[in-house]
């Protein structure tokens, strides 16, 4: 599994490839799989793989929206997300995987064709995290490249029964 520093490493183009190969990826690690499978969760507190499906997706959503925060201000201060709260008030376990993975990949394309557009300059531009202190576009790319490894690394634990 990738590491932050593992990302640190890459180059842009590097981690746009991971970006832009992030929803097939999750497609392939779902193909074929019973409603449910995706649907179990290994245990009472880890997600199951529809869930990971749909956090990713909510996350796509709210990563472009701090992006977008972030080139329209001066150094916004951001508020943290409640992953398990969007999870229970969302109804993750509800939702079709297939079509949470459609829309997450709707919205990376959205958001590959934003980064893509950007100016040099504008990847330095950042925003104030609660926890992480001052992060640029630059670092917010970083941490989605590890958030989807992370995430897809918790999902196949999910299809094998793991936590």
């Amino acid at each position: 599994m990738l590491t932050h520093e593992d990302v640190a490493k890459m180059s842009a183009d590097e981690q746009f490839g991971w970006l832009a190969a992030g929803p097939e990826t999750l497609g392939a690690a779902i193909a074929g799989q019973s409603a449910v499978i995706l649907g179990r969760r290994p245990d009472a507190k880890n997600w199951a793989p529809t869930e990971v499906v749909c956090h990713l997706r909510d996350t796509e959503e709210f990563f472009m929206l701090r992006f977008q925060t972030i080139l329209a201000m001066d150094e916004p201060k951001f508020l943290p997300g409640d992953a398990d709260r969007w999870a229970e008030e969302r109804q993750y376990l509800r939702n079709d995987a297939g079509a949470a993975l459609g829309a997450f990949r709707k919205r990376r394309e959205e958001s590959l064709a934003l980064l893509r557009g950007l100016k040099p300059e504008e990847w330095q531009r950042g925003g104030i995290h609660p926890a992480r202190g001052r992060m640029t576009i630059a670092d917010w790319v970083r941490l989605v490249v590890w958030h989807d490894e992370n995430h897809l690394e918790q999902l196949r634990r999910g299809l094998r029964g793991e936590a």
